[in-house]
């Protein structure tokens, strides 16, 4: 994790010690998430194919694979109304708490479920229940984690700590390919498809457990206290929100698509071309998205902070700008067939990806009142990855399976920048927005939280 910006001596530590606590409470918590998700991710790619789908081609078998992992952002969205819902009436916290359970277990299920050889055409069935359950937790997950440090931080950094929030993605990318970078590696593939691709699915036990105990001890955020002294909560969060929000959602939305197109053509349709088409080994293919995680750890907080210098809106256009001219250069590199060229494109996409990502969160969040702000932000993040990220396995693989050509992708990538590039410019700029004015939204009583409220001053 990268170090946090200095005080300059200006506060007492305990404000800082507790913004970093929140922050990092936030980050195990979202990389626990993400990390259970982008499991199902990498075993869609590699085994699930031979051991939920195996009476079909391969490549059907893969899409059909990608199909019951792109099943999970219909949920999402379910999930994202459900947890916003209780968050805007109840608060960030319990909803944390409960998100980070539920997709605990149904990861963990998923390592004790039979396969197809055992039980028959009930094995896809459950996983395609349990890839709901996920979907479910992680709508309400990922919306709480980036309010829980957005609506503490100070007016000035919000940007930076909300980046901190999506490192989760690479990081739970990270330790999903890792774990099962180490367990192909010590084991044959018989075993592997036999019990081994059941380990990393069980350890994830291990994880939710820390991010439980981190975030127990977390308090509330000021902008729901200040609705909830007020007496404004919305009694139907989701009816408030598409009343006076709907333009928001949406465009908020389609700004966001790109991030998931991006993302998932790397660690997810990149893992199955590299290996099935260039032939180039599943160590590597893993080890490039591996790299390409750890420039994301580094570049997502860089690009946080630079929104809160200059803007939410410029970096993320700068962003959507980079995926669109690195996307015939990705799979030029990747075609060379060398593991230099692989390397090279999955970082040159990487770094657009986190300069599109990073100040994402931040941005959606200050897009809403306080009263539905949890609703507003996961409905709409959730609904980005309906229209981006679930997509964008069966698109791809259909495209391969198409053309013969990897480059026919890079088609697929630059529309979807397009797309968000056109909702971002019919969007306002919310850099200097005070978030905390409960009256924003329709609130009866018109309150803001006092200046030295606003945030744990850091």
């Amino acid at each position: 994790m990268p170090n946090f910006p200095d005080s300059g001596g200006a506060v007492s530590p305990g404000p800082v010690t507790k913004m970093r606590k929140i922050a990092v409470a936030s980050v195990i918590g979202t990389t626990v998430e993400w990390y259970d998700l982008f499991l199902f991710a990498t075993a869609s790619a590699l085994v699930f194919n031979k051991i939920f789908f195996p009476s079909f081609d391969p490549l059907v078998g893969t899409m059909l694979a990608f199909g019951t992992f792109a099943a999970a952002y219909v949920a999402r969205i379910i999930g994202a109304a459900l947890f916003g819902h209780f968050g805007d009436r109840m608060g960030r916290k319990s909803m944390l708490l409960t998100s980070l359970l539920t997709m605990g277990a149904a990861t963990f299920a998923i390592g004790l479920l039979p396969d197809y050889g055992t039980i028959g055409i009930a094995a896809p069935i459950l996983l395609l229940v349990l890839r709901v359950v996920q979907g479910l937790a992680l709508g309400g997950e990922w919306g709480g984690a980036v309010l829980m440090v957005v609506e503490h931080a100070p007016k000035e950094k919000r940007g930076f700590y909300g980046s901190l929030v999506q490192i989760g993605v690479p990081g739970g990318t990270l330790i999903a390919n890792l774990v099962f970078l180490l367990v192909a590696g010590v084991m044959p593939e018989e075993a592997l498809l036999s019990w081994g691709w059941r380990i990393p699915f069980l350890v994830s036990v291990l994880l939710v457990a820390v991010g439980l105990y981190i975030r127990l001890s977390l308090e509330e955020t000021p902008s729901f206290q200040a609705v909830k002294d007020a007496g404004a909560k919305a009694k139907i969060p989701l009816f408030d929100l598409l009343r006076k929000y709907w333009k928001q959602v949406i465009l908020g939305a389609l700004a966001t698509v790109s991030t998931g197109t991006a993302f998932n053509i790397l660690v997810a349709f990149g893992l199955t071309y590299g290996k099935t088409e260039l032939d180039f080994h599943t160590h590597t293919m893993l080890l490039a998205v591996l790299v390409a995680c750890v420039v994301g750890l580094v570049m997502l907080p860089v690009f946080g902070r630079l929104s809160d210098k200059f803007g939410r809106k410029p970096v993320i256009i700068g962003g959507l700008l980079a995926e669109i001219v690195f996307a015939f250069p990705l799979f030029w590199l990747m075609d060379t067939r060398t593991v230099a060229g692989l390397l090279l494109g999955y970082v040159l996409m990487m770094t657009a990806f986190c300069a599109n990502y990073g100040p994402i969160a931040t941005f959606l969040a200050e897009l809403f009142g306080p009263r539905v702000r949890y609703s507003g932000l996961s409905v709409a993040y959730m609904l980005a990855g309906l229209l981006g990220s679930a997509i964008t396995p069966v698109v791809t693989t259909a495209l391969l399976n198409a053309t013969g050509e990897g480059s026919s992708v890079a088609w697929f990538l630059i529309g979807s920048a397009l797309v968000s590039l056109v909702a971002l410019l019919l969007l306002t700029e919310t850099l200097r927005k005070n978030i905390n004015v409960v009256d924003d939204d329709g609130a009866k009583a018109t309150t803001s939280l006092p200046s030295e409220a606003q945030g744990v001053k850091v």
